[in-house]
């Protein structure tokens, strides 16, 4: 069976300029067309998947048939064969190895780290202060995820340079990605500024891991589980280069979803004043005046709902994939090397299974209604094999940002935000006036 194909392709660009133009409408509207769809990266076909079934099959039942794509091709050069580009066993080698830095515990470890930043942050406002609101969630991703792997002295350089460079490297990939191959050769700024922040996260972190290869200390960070994981069948450790690539690994995946989420979360709260009422009712409830702790999590859950809602009007608009052999998905038959689109952000928006999708709903995920929804219908985190590793450590550390401000402060619009995109969707001046409870 022939594939449709999308509309509006141009002579060697493709698909590639109405994507980045429109992009959530251009994928958004390939629903229409069926559950595969064929689309033209300059010269380069991909197939692009658009029902919850098939993203279910791509992500989880068929996942060891796939490959990492060309999206993470491009940003090779700056986290190596890290967690989040790497495949087969390989990858599985490196998840086990991984797998204890996000066991409960450590988490919880972690969870005092993440108290004591957002208290920084809160406890710096001041009433009545107007505060750019994605800023402050970036930097306090940033020094969250930076603290929970370096404990020491010198990773403060690396948290600088993460602040500096993380989100230039970010936005810049995307767009390689997404364009065809000879625009990443042009002698454009962009270019010049995604290689030159590589360079310079590339040189700090490298100094970091070997300030720290040979030092034996747990120091209760997650770069301490990193040096001293062994392979559960050979005993070897990680490389140092294996090791550096999984710290900007974990300093890039951790930081973007978790600092967008956070400010959506704020915008979205005080856009509804039901919204907002639940979550200080429960906030107050809880905590009884109290610091938040690990232990609370569990207890806040219409937070927790707020957080699932976000996850799935604000996601990841693409991620790619490669097959490594013959895969049927539906009725056409993809040979090997051929790569595959998955948009979290096109299923999520689905009114199939979230009716009215642009409304910020919470109760969607009450457990008698969540329980309804298709495999492959929420991907905030991805699936399978390839799922996240640090959904619990983002999740957790949510609901503690949400908790730990809410207690303090009422946060209230001082003008409409408007929206920018990567391959999500930014809060761009997010301006909110601080209002003391």
């Amino acid at each position: 069976m022939s594939v449709p194909v999308a509309p509006g392709r141009l002579p060697f660009l493709g698909h590639s300029l109405p994507m980045l133009r429109k992009r959530f409408a251009f994928t958004g509207n390939l629903r229409d067309r069926g559950e595969l769809v064929e689309v033209h990266l300059g010269p380069m076909r991909a197939y692009f998947v658009a029902s919850a079934r098939l993203t279910h099959q791509v992500l989880v039942t068929d996942a060891p048939k796939f490959h990492k794509g060309r999206m993470y091709d491009k940003f090779r050069a700056f986290v190596g064969n890290g967690l989040a580009v790497s495949s087969g066993a390989f990858h599985l080698r490196q998840r086990r190895m991984m797998q204890p830095a996000f066991h409960r515990d450590r988490i919880a470890g972690y969870a005092t780290t993440m108290v004591r930043a957002t208290l920084d942050l809160a406890g710096s406002w001041r009433p009545g202060e107007v505060r750019q609101l994605e800023a402050d969630m970036q930097g306090l991703a940033v020094s969250i995820v930076g603290e929970s792997l370096f404990s020491t002295e010198i990773g403060q350089k690396a948290i600088a340079e993460a602040r500096r460079s993380v989100f230039v490297i970010i936005k810049n990939g995307i767009l390689r990605a997404l364009s065809p191959g000879f625009v990443e050769k042009l002698p454009i700024p962009a270019n010049r500024e995604f290689d030159e922040a590589i360079a310079r996260m590339r040189a700090i972190v490298h100094e970091v891991v070997e300030s720290r290869r040979g030092d034996d200390t747990d120091h209760g960070d997650l770069l301490s589980t990193l040096l001293q994981a062994r392979d559960p069948e050979t005993g070897e450790p990680m490389t140092d280069e294996q090791v550096f690539d999984e710290v900007v690994t974990l300093l890039t995946a951790g930081i973007e979803t978790t600092a967008l989420a956070l400010a959506w979360i704020f915008h979205e709260i005080a856009a509804d004043p039901e919204v907002e009422r639940r979550v200080l009712a429960e906030v107050d409830e809880v905590l009884a005046g109290r610091q938040v702790t690990v232990d609370d999590v569990p207890r806040l859950t219409y937070i927790g709902r707020v957080a699932q809602e976000v996850l799935r009007k604000y996601p990841l608009w693409l991620v790619m994939r490669r097959t490594a052999e013959e895969v049927r998905l539906g009725d056409a038959v993809l040979p090997p090397g051929t790569e595959v689109i998955v948009s979290p952000h096109t299923v999520h928006h689905d009114p199939a299974h979230f009716p009215d999708p642009e409304r910020f709903d919470p109760d969607r995920w009450l457990p008698e209604r969540a329980k309804q929804l298709p495999k492959g219908a929420f991907v905030p985190f991805g699936g399978g094999i390839h799922q996240c590793i640090g959904n619990h450590f983002a999740l957790t550390e949510i609901a503690i940002v949400v908790a730990t401000v809410c207690s303090r402060h009422r946060l209230v619009p001082d003008r409409p935000v408007r929206t920018t995109f990567t391959n999500a969707a930014y809060p761009h001046d997010l301006m909110m006036k601080v209002v003391p409870r």
